[in-house]
């Protein structure tokens, strides 16, 4: 009983190592799969080639993720619609979404949900904020973790370095 116990517990932490190597870094290309918009329409990394992307994964009850959100926004803005798409992806149900994304349709800012958490699988999330810069050739740049407002700096330097750096950089 022991044993067979024993066992249990040594290949649920295996599982759990295996997952947590198998999720994307930089240099590593994005999962294309980003989300469902509310119409139901999937959104991909590769609809936005040419395009720093910034992925994030969010939720209501997240606080900082809702402070972040118009953050998000203004980095879009000014950047340029041309230049960097970021992509919010809500981690709740439907339903929830769907308050949400009329409560902050003035954003321009893609929205979308994760139906299944497929994204979050492919994107190796296993708490929220999680932040992903990608590069415009599809390669992530930088991932970032359960951070908070001491990471806003930080953060912002990689979106100005992934936004000024020339596309053939990005692909060696």
């Amino acid at each position: 009983m022991i044993i067979r116990w024993l066992f249990t517990v040594l290949m649920l932490l295996a599982s759990t190592v295996h997952h947590a190597s198998a999720a994307p870094a930089s240099g590593d290309m994005a999962p294309d799969y980003i989300g469902t918009t509310l119409d139901d329409k999937e959104l991909a990394v590769s609809n936005f080639r040419g395009k720093v992307v910034v992925v994030s994964f969010w939720a209501t009850w997240c606080p900082y993720c809702l402070k972040e959100l118009p953050i998000l926004e203004g980095i879009q803005q000014s950047a340029g619609a041309d230049k960097v798409q970021v992509i919010a992806i809500n981690t709740e149900e439907r339903a929830v979404f769907r308050k949400v994304s009329r409560a902050l349709s003035q954003l321009t800012l893609g929205m979308s949900y994760d139906p299944g958490k497929k994204s979050a699988t492919l994107y190796g999330v296993n708490g929220i904020p999680h932040l992903v810069i990608i590069g415009r050739d599809g390669r992530i740049l930088k991932v970032y973790r359960g951070y908070d407002e001491s990471s806003l700096d930080g953060i912002v330097e990689s979106l100005n370095a992934a936004i000024n750096m020339p596309l053939e950089a990005a692909s060696n």
